[in-house]
């Protein structure tokens, strides 16, 4: 992914971090992770297993009136999914600056995934699907993703994908 320049996080990202501010941390002394065979498959598990024991529910369509962001325990929208992989992941000891929450687009509707910043490309972890794709291999045109210099900022995405 090519970042230029500054972007808006979404309104529900601050509410979130000021509750979690662990989660929204892009601290850490790899910016960039390699991809090792062990963490490839242990992306794959997380992905897997928080996509298979999450059960999706749109926060428009539950009845509230906002977008919430949170850590999902049983159901949860798209960035509950991408938060809580991002929280796996930092349990097993990966770095903060290379797990970052970032929106797109697909299909006219926003949609959040988590960018895992490798040596071999920014790869996705979607809860759309249980494969790990290589950003650009995705169906989204990306838009904005977390700074890995500093948590309270996002960076616009340059390139929008396919």
């Amino acid at each position: 992914m090519v970042t230029a320049g500054d972007a808006f996080a979404p309104p529900a990202f601050y509410a979130f971090c000021k509750k979690q501010p662990r989660l929204c941390s892009t601290r850490g002394k790899a910016k960039v992770v390699q991809l090792t065979s062990e963490r490839k498959a242990l992306l794959k598990s997380v992905n897997a297993s928080v996509n298979g024991r999450i059960r999706e529910r749109n926060d428009w369509i539950g009845g509230r009136a906002t977008d919430e962001w949170d850590v999902p325990t049983k159901e949860g929208d798209c960035e509950d999914f991408a938060i809580l992989k991002k929280a796996e992941l930092l349990k097993r000891g990966w770095s903060a600056s290379a797990l970052l929450l970032t929106v797109a687009t697909y299909g006219g509707r926003g949609h959040t995934v988590l960018t895992v910043r490798t040596d071999h490309g920014d790869l996705i972890l979607d809860n759309r699907t249980n494969a790990i794709r290589e950003w650009s291999k995705t169906p989204y045109k990306y838009f904005a993703r977390q700074s890995q210099n500093d948590a309270s900022k996002w960076t616009r995405i340059e390139s929008g994908g396919t």
